[in-house]
This record gives structure tokens, sequence and C-alpha cells, in this order.
């Protein structure tokens, strides 16, 4: 069952529990954190953007977890000779709503700042301006950077999940892929240039309170189909005018995850293609065993990253393989709160068959696929 929810209304009700589970193919519910019935420390909110291409990317956290307030940037190369990341976060105590993050996808910035770093997304509706300094980044060098990411008038995933076993538990999320992005990043004497034709971001907007003990899975990919990575039906795209790499021709993409939460009145899987979304059911992530270990849903320790994984759908109409370059792996433990990160980034080879019975053949198509479980 996919429910569709399908006019705008409050995303809570009285009681703090959500009014209509279910998915949206654009903002509808409206979040509201004065609407929510538990104390501020149970309450996250975070914007995560990740903008990249197929030779590398960045990704920028802004996160108002109740507790703890994060700020991050992660730097990414996937270059044959020797792919490379680094991430460095700014951790501050009991933010608790101190940052403002915006209560819409559609209008609203969010800015966060420490002594030696800055973070700033401002959105401009039709644009949204991603700038972002850190002094000490990696050995003592700084990193900087300015891109704009344009959003034409396209479909997203939205999704509101609830918790079973906390009926003021939720999680409401929208993602938007498939970007077109240009702009620059400096580090270390080198220039990461982004072009609109070949780069693109996405956004994931998360806003809710959350169980003790969590573990997800999720793979996005926003791209362009081309001559080189793609066929529509068994032909070659057609190639994008000169005046329309900031637009939807040709931008493809997926957003496919599970493993939290009551996800019985819809899944969030969706196949983007020429800025419509099409639903799909339920997906699984096939994560290789290391040898002589298993791979456990609920856990993470059994599994082999870096091997080649698979991700299908139950209706045959995602079938990909996953080959992974690099693992951007973050471990941490304080006792009362843990996280197992592995956010693996590679390339995707196989078929999407889209809501009207096309079909689209990828061939080493750039996209990351994450396993995480957080005690938090």
């Amino acid at each position: 069952m996919q429910h569709e929810v399908t006019k705008r209304q409050s995303l809570l009700k009285e009681d703090g529990s959500l009014r209509e589970p279910g998915y949206s193919k654009r903002y509808l519910q409206l979040y509201d954190r004065k609407h929510i019935q538990v104390p501020a420390i149970r309450i996250k909110e975070w914007d995560y953007y990740y903008v990249g291409n197929d030779r590398f990317g960045i990704a920028l956290t802004v996160a108002d977890n109740g507790y703890m307030g994060l700020d991050s940037i992660s730097l990414l190369t996937f270059a044959e000779e020797g792919p490379w990341e680094k991430t460095t976060s700014s951790i501050d105590l009991m933010p608790m709503g101190k940052k403002n993050l915006p209560y819409t996808t559609y209008e609203g910035d969010a800015k966060s700042k420490g002594k030696r770093h800055f973070i700033s997304f401002e959105n401009r509706g039709d644009t949204r301006k991603l700038s972002f300094y850190m002094e000490r980044f990696h050995s003592k060098k700084a990193i900087e950077g300015d891109v704009t990411l344009y959003c034409p008038d396209t479909e997203s995933m939205v999704i509101a999940t609830p918790f079973e076993d906390d009926e003021k538990a939720f999680y409401y999320n929208q993602k938007i892929n498939c970007m077109p992005a240009e702009g620059l990043v400096k580090y270390d004497g080198k220039e990461y240039r982004f072009n609109a034709e070949d780069s693109f971001g996405v956004l994931d907007w998360g806003r809710g309170v959350w169980t003790k003990v969590n573990t997800w899975f999720w793979s996005s990919a926003s791209g362009r189909l081309t001559e080189e990575n793609g066929l529509i039906d068994g032909v070659p795209p057609k190639p994008v005018g000169s005046g329309h790499e900031k637009g939807v021709e040709s931008a493809f993409g997926w957003n496919l995850g599970y493993g939290f939460g009551d996800t019985s009145a819809a899944s969030e899987n969706m196949i983007f293609f020429e800025g419509k979304a099409h639903k799909l059911g339920n997906v699984r992530f096939h994560i290789p065993a290391r040898q002589g270990m298993e791979v456990n849903d609920d856990d993470i320790g059994g599994e082999d990253f870096m091997a080649p994984w698979r991700m299908t759908d139950d209706e045959g109409r995602l079938e990909v393989d996953f080959v992974p370059i690099i693992d951007r792996a973050s471990k941490t433990d304080v006792k009362i709160i843990s996280s197992n990160q592995h956010q693996v980034f590679g390339r995707c080879s196989g078929k999407a068959v889209l809501d009207d019975g096309r079909t689209i053949q990828v061939r080493d198509f750039m996209c990351f696929a994450e396993k995480v479980k957080n005690e938090w």
C-alpha cells in the first residue's frame, strides 16, 4: 500500500501525533515546531546538501538535534588514482531550537557559525546559494566555497513516517533531487568547479522526534542521462540543447530508503526523471558480508561495504548493481550516544522502470548508498 497525501494541512494533530502518515510529491503537510508535544531535547532538525559530479563532491550539514548541534563539511574526490575524503565537524551542546532552521523547504534560510567556520544556505526561490568556510578543515588548511543550485519546479519525495512504539515520535522528510549546480570550492591550492551541465545537488530536509535506537538505509542519485551513461527504452537520450543545462532535460535520479519507523502507509522510494517523480514500493539493499560474517539489517558489523552491492525493489522495477569507490565511514560512542555510519559513494548500472512503463537503463551512474545506526 502506498498512501498519497493530497491536501494541505497541519502535519500534527493537537496531541502531537501525525495527522496523516504517507507520501506526497510536494510539500503539503505543514511542519511547526510549536505543535510538537515532547521536550525540546528530543526534537531533531537538519538540512543536508550533497553536491557532486563524476569527479568530486561536497556535503554540508546544519543540524539541531536537541542535545547537540552539528555543523559539518565534507570534501570527496573520486579520482581513479586514489579516491579521498575528509569530513570536519563542529559540535555545540544543547541548541534545542536555537539554530532556527526553517519550517519549510520553500522559504527561509539556514545559517550557522562558530569561531573558525560558517555555513549558510540561502533560499531564493528559484535558486539556493550554499556558502561555507572552515579555517582548519584538514592539516591546518582552510576550505571555502560558494555554490548555486538551480531549482526548477519539479516533483520531489516528501514523507511523514510514524513510529509504532511512540505515538509522539515521527519523521517528516523531503528530498529534492536533481538540482543543477554551479560554483567553486577551494582547498589546499586546488579548485573544484561545479558546472550545471554535469553537477547536481540534493537536499535532505529532516524534521521530527525519533525513538532511541534506529538503523536506516538510504541511497540518492542525481545526474543527467547522456549517450555515454543511459538509454531510454533502448534509445540514447537526446543531447541537451544549449542554454537548457540549468533545467530538467534528461535529469535522472532516485531516492531509496527504509529501516526505521512504521512504513505501512508508504515508503520513501521514488525515481525522478525530467522533473517528475515515479513511485516505487519497497526496496532492499543487498550488502555482501565479510568472510565468515553475517549481515543484520538492525546492526552494523558484518558488511563488506567496499564489495559490489545490489539494490532491488519488490515489483521488478528497479535492479541496479552498485560498485563502491569510497566509504565515508564514521563511528562515535560516548556511552549514552553512539553512531555508526557508512556512506558509500560509487557507480550504479542497471534499470529503473517509470510509472508509464518506460525503462531507463544506466551505466556507471554516480550515486551514494549508506547504512547508518544511531543510538540518540
